[in-house]
């Protein structure tokens, strides 16, 4: 499955609102530098827009907007892999998923009421960073599933 790179957002802090970049340094076992996650488990969140157009309906939007649902990364695909240890490309920077990001009650006002229930199993992955590099907008996306399976 390939796709590209649709939009960045890094949020500085917790709480504090996404910013949208046309690229983003992603260091290997750390995240995204400037991110409010970098050095955490949680270091890089993805979302598929498939997914996000599949909620849209069910909230009365035409789309969800990019960086409403606080993902730093959204890639033009149909849908994300959900097993752990998937693996995502994105152009040279491989990542690694490890979870499955529950929607949460800050979606109710970043995207619109409903949303937590509209995106549930459609909210994005977890992924910590294999292969660290550059991430720009436009990158292609390929997905691997996990390498014993």
């Amino acid at each position: 499955m390939d796709g590209s790179v649709k939009a960045i957002h890094i949020a500085p802090g917790y709480g504090r609102p996404v910013e949208a970049v046309d690229q983003v340094e992603v260091v290997e076992g750390k995240g995204l530098r400037g991110d409010r996650y970098f050095g955490t488990r949680r270091q890089v969140t993805i979302v598929a827009t498939g997914e996000l157009d599949a909620a849209a309906p069910a909230l009365g939007l035409a789309r969800v907007p990019d960086g409403a649902t606080r993902r730093n990364i959204t890639v033009d695909l149909p849908a994300l892999p959900r097993a752990h240890g998937s693996r995502i490309q994105i152009g040279d920077v491989v990542l690694e998923v490890w979870r499955d990001c529950a929607p949460c009650e800050v979606m109710e006002t970043a995207v619109a009421t409903g949303a937590r229930e509209a995106l549930k199993g459609r909210a994005g992955v977890s992924a910590t960073v294999a292969r660290g590099g550059s991430i720009r907008l436009g990158d292609p996306v390929r997905i691997a599933q996990p390498p014993d399976g």
